[in-house]
């Protein structure tokens, strides 16, 4: 069974619309909004990522210069 916001549904009530319609007004807002939720979430973990990604190439170049800062001192 599809799950509803109840506020949503008496809102259309109040207004006249046919209960049916109101019902699937109701389920379709519950779906965008977890959709929307879902997609927040995939989001957020990307960032994580891409936060993660960043520090490990930082990390890299810095031992990149590091060392060929080594090897042009040393010869």
């Amino acid at each position: 069974m599809t799950t509803m916001v109840a506020e949503i549904y008496d809102a259309f009530m109040a207004a006249g619309v046919p209960a049916d319609t109101a019902r699937k007004a109701a389920e379709a807002s519950t779906k965008a909004e977890t959709q929307t939720m879902d997609m927040t979430a995939r989001m957020d973990r990307l960032i994580g990522r891409m936060d993660l990604i960043a520090w490990m190439l930082g990390a890299n170049l810095t031992m990149t210069m590091l060392m060929l800062g080594k090897m042009l001192i040393a010869h």
